[in-house]
């Protein structure tokens, strides 16, 4: 079972047939994904019990009543032809009507990547729409996929027809990447605390060893009393108990990222001496361009 702010992922069970029958029955649900609407409970049952009975398939349900409104699977190689890897899989959803515009299908989404990264060692996740669904593009957006191809000419066979396709994609450090930059971003807020402090112009986030993400945003003085965000996110990281850096992001007040300053730099490696080298840092956000601690302080003086 998995569990977000407002949503529960569980298991299907036999008695969901009648919940599932009053959504999958709608046109608008299932022939835009590529499978027929549900013409009875009985249908509804048989889909349990043939089709989402996968083992990484759940119902989606509200918290307060438990009862499903949508469906979630990450298909795993012998399920999916998008890939051939067992630690690749595809992901699969939809929800009744009446649920959408309520960003519920976005939060399933987030939590079952996070699933699939942190949980059962995924390496990449897969998803496709077919031309026209824009509201399954939008989710995908929204959890941030990445555009991979277009397909013209793709197969349905539950509805005897032949569409366009379009495929994305995550991968595993994507996914890290994209949690440390909402990190960063939450924290970020300019904000005067006296006539002569200032903070929270550059906020950065760090992935420990862990994988717990520890934030912190810059202190601007009068004096040279200041500190940096990436250092402030550091510190955060060592009060906790942590001292492995494995990857950095600050951004600016513009939204891009930038490189640390060299008291910054020297913290890390001083921090890792042996290992410094490997850190990973987000020069460039919007163009995700990657270069590690080594390619930036390549000597160090010591």
């Amino acid at each position: 079972m998995l569990k977000t702010e407002r949503l529960i992922l569980r298991r299907w069970e036999d008695s969901d047939a009648e919940s599932m029958f009053e959504y999958a029955k709608d046109p608008d649900i299932g022939p835009i994904a590529g499978w027929p609407a549900h013409q009875s409970m009985e249908e509804s049952r048989d889909a349990i019990r043939n089709v989402l009975h996968g083992k990484e398939a759940y119902a989606i349900c509200l918290k307060e009543d438990n009862k499903a409104i949508g469906a979630i699977e990450l298909k795993l190689n012998g399920r999916t032809d998008m890939t051939e890897r067992d630690d690749e899989c595809e992901v699969g959803y939809w929800i009744g009507k009446p649920f959408w515009g309520q960003g519920l299908m976005p939060e399933a989404v987030k939590e079952i990547l996070r699933h699939a990264f942190e949980d059962i060692g995924m390496t990449k996740v897969w998803v496709g729409y077919y031309e026209g669904n824009t509201k399954s593009k939008r989710v995908q957006e929204k959890a941030g996929f990445r555009y991979q191809r277009k397909s013209e000419g793709v197969d349905v066979p539950l509805m005897h027809e032949k569409r366009t396709g379009y495929v994305s994609s995550m991968t595993k450090d994507q996914w890290q990447w994209d949690r440390l930059y909402e990190a960063a971003a939450a924290v970020r807020k300019e904000r005067k605390i006296s006539d002569y402090v200032n903070c929270g112009e550059v906020s950065a986030a760090i992935l420990s060893g862990s994988g717990r993400i520890y934030t912190g945003v810059c202190i601007d003085t009068c004096s040279a009393l200041g500190i940096c965000a990436e250092r402030n996110a550091i510190f955060n990281m060592i009060t906790n108990g942590e001292q492995e850096i494995t990857k950095v992001v600050s951004i600016l007040p513009d939204g891009s990222g930038g490189a640390p300053c060299g008291a910054c730099r020297e913290l890390m490696v001083q921090l890792m001496p042996e290992n410094y080298k490997s850190i990973e840092i987000m020069t460039d956000c919007k163009q995700e361009r990657i270069i590690t601690l080594g390619e930036l302080t390549p000597e160090w003086w010591i």
